[in-house]
This record gives structure tokens, sequence and C-alpha cells, in this order.
């Protein structure tokens, strides 16, 4: 991003930085610009994730920048025009809807560029929805995470394919990758969950809530009624508690309860990867992108995910995991016999090209260089403005 003496300058706003694949991004993003010599600034609500990017020497700006009252996305946008002044922004990209409000209104009037990264299909019902949602179609450069958002993009709010930029989220492959994980922590994390000696594990990490597809997977788990599959379900309720208590209510409907148990939170996810026999993604709506597939190919592990949305662009079915469709137990249930039936020899030629597949198309380096390229196209036009 050299194309001129002046030090480019970034700005990413955010609802706020906690864990999340949006949250990630911008942090990685924001190491990337550092890196490249430019000046990275985010702004947002805080989070336990704040000083990671005083650790990689980016600049954070505390605003509750999450709000939707539409009078503090007004008084955000006062202040944020007065940053983009302080700090000579170059560039403000906002990855969510209501701070995109207060970034488009900041940078009218300035020579900031606004861009936008739409995460999601956002729901579209009802005009005022419609029109809330179309902020993340005004940036000068719109990046969709994959080409079913684009799509999604294109149809709802007509955004021309000059403007949308595919990039697809990166995962950080020196730490998502067999090698790194040793026998000590995955015994640990074992002893933690409380696992059955000799148990195969069915693993779906995801939070808490019904679109992620839970009673999908306990309902499989019943059908399959094997004694030899222990189930993990990896999420918290965030305060929704209605749905769990509907899940544990299954599970012993189901006479499951020595067979699946909810596990609020796991630190250290690669370790519970390498324990599964095959990881899950059951979905019931599409996902924008979809990290736990990635994740699981990247570590190796046989992955089921339901063939809509953002999986059917980072699972090949059939030669680095299976895709189901959603909402179907009986299917999901066959998959997992399918996958239980594999012979070592076949799991390792399975595990062989999911990682290769992660490794070609789906890295954080991937992600923020091309990232950093858009950018570029924003700053060569304006230098060119400058300069011409």
């Amino acid at each position: 991003m050299s194309l001129s003496n002046h030090i480019p300058v970034v700005m990413q706003i955010i609802p706020e930085l906690s864990a999340g694949g949006a949250e990630q991004g911008c942090i990685d993003v924001a190491a990337e610009l550092v890196r490249s010599g430019a000046k990275a600034i985010v702004v947002s609500n805080g989070g336990d994730r704040v000083h990671e990017l005083a650790r990689i020497g980016a600049i954070h700006i505390d605003m509750p920048i999450h709000s939707k009252n539409p009078l503090m996305i007004l008084k955000n946008a006062r202040k944020l025009r007065r940053l983009i002044g302080e700090y000579q922004v170059n560039i403000v990209h906002a990855r969510s809807r209501a701070p995109a409000w207060s970034a488009w209104q900041a940078c009218k009037g300035t020579d900031a560029h606004f861009m936008t990264t739409a995460h999601a299909p956002y729901n579209t019902g009802g005009r005022a929805k419609h029109l809330y949602n179309s902020v993340m179609a005004k940036g000068e450069r719109v990046i969709a995470i994959s080409n079913y958002v684009a799509n999604y993009l294109r149809h709802h709010y007509r955004v021309p394919d000059s403007k949308i930029r595919v990039i697809h989220r990166g995962i950080q492959l020196e730490r998502f990758h067999p090698t790194t994980v040793t026998p000590e922590r995955m015994i640990a994390l074992s002893s933690e969950w409380r696992i059955p000696d000799g148990s195969n594990i069915i693993m779906l990490p995801g939070r808490i809530t019904r679109w992620k597809g839970h009673h999908v997977l306990i309902e499989a788990m019943a059908l399959l009624g094997r004694k030899d599959l222990f189930c993990v379900i990896i999420g918290s309720d965030q305060g929704r508690d209605e749905y769990r208590k509907e899940l544990e209510a299954t599970i012993e409907e189901k006479g499951l309860g020595g067979q699946v148990r909810i596990v609020e939170h796991c630190n250290d996810m690669p370790a519970a990867y390498m324990l599964a026999s095959v990881v899950v993604s059951a979905s019931t709506d599409p996902e924008g992108f979809g990290r736990i597939p990635v994740e699981a190919q990247a570590m190796g592990r046989p992955i089921i995910a339901t063939d809509h949305g953002g999986a059917q662009e980072t699972v090949i079915h059939g030669q680095t995991g299976w895709l189901v469709p959603h909402s179907d137990p009986m299917a999901l249930k066959h998959a997992i016999e399918s996958v239980m039936a594999m012979t070592p020899n076949q799991r390792v030629m399975l595990a062989t090209r999911a990682m290769a597949h992660i490794a070609e198309h789906f890295t954080r380096e991937q992600m923020c260089d091309k990232t950093l390229n858009v950018y570029a196209e924003l700053l060569r036009g304006q230098f060119a403005q400058k300069t011409g």
C-alpha cells in the first residue's frame, strides 16, 4: 500500500470486540495494516479482545458505536467526523449496520472513502428493515464474505458487480493444524468433559440458538441408536435459556442423558476438533460463511454440514466432507453412519484433501491480502485525483 509519501490510515468500525468471525477478521486486518506500514484504527464499544489491538500496534477508540438509537447514531457520526479529520483517515471500513450509518454520515464532505463488509444475508422483512440494511450497499466497495452473500446483495439491494468484492473469511493455519495439538491437551479436555472411554465423539460447536440446528443432531442421535457414540454440543445460550431447556428436555425424553453433553464454552477448539470423530454444522438457516466447517477441515476432521449458504463454497461434497439437506435428522443420521464406516486409510485420504483445500482457499493471509488490495484500489483513485 505504499502509494504515496502519506501513510495510509484505515479506520475499521465494529460494534464490539468479542468472540466471532467478524471480530477476528477485524483484528487480523488491523495487524496486517500495521505490518504493511499503515496506521490501523478500530472504533468499537470495547470488549474482551481490545488488548489484542494494543499488542499489534493498532489504535482502539471506545465509542457506543453499537447503538441502534437514531439519536446516538447521529451523535456517533459527529464524533467519527472529528476523528477522520484528527487522524487524517483515508478509508472508513464499516463491518455492521448501525456503525455503518454513523460512518456513512461521517464520511460525507470529507476525503475519506466509505466501504463496508456484509457478513450475512440480513433479514429483509418490512420496508423499515430493508432501509436499515441498505447502508451496507452504500460503500464505494462492498466486501461479501461469500458468493452467497454477494448474490443476496445483488438481488435485494442491486449492488453492481463493479462494487462487490468477494473475500472469504480465513483462518490461522498455525493454530488450526493437527500437528499443533499435543496429546496432553486432548487428554485434559476429554477429562474435563467426562467423555466415556472408547467413545466416538460427534461434535457440534455453535451458540445455543435454534437456527444452529442442535435439535436436528439430537434427533439424529436418537435415530442412530448407537451406544458407542457420544455427542458434545459446545456453545453458550448467551442468557437466552428457553431453547437450551428445550434441548435438555429432548435429550432426556430420547433417553440420551448419558450420550449428549452441552458444554458452555471451550478455550481450546483445536484440541476439541482433534477429539472429534465427526464434526457437525447443522444450521437450519443458511450461514453467510460458516467458520466451523472450515476449521474442521483444516484440522483434518470429517465434517457434515447443511447444504446451503456459505457451506456450499467451503465443503466439497464427497471429497472434503458431506453436505446434507437442512432440518433432516434422517439425512444427518445416514451421513454420520457413512463417516463411522470409513476405514483408517479413507480417513487419512479425506483429511489430506480437506487440509489442502483449506490451505489453498481459506487462510488468514489470503483474506488479509485481498482486503488490503481493496483498500489499495480506493487509495489509488484518491492519490490519482490529487496528482492529476
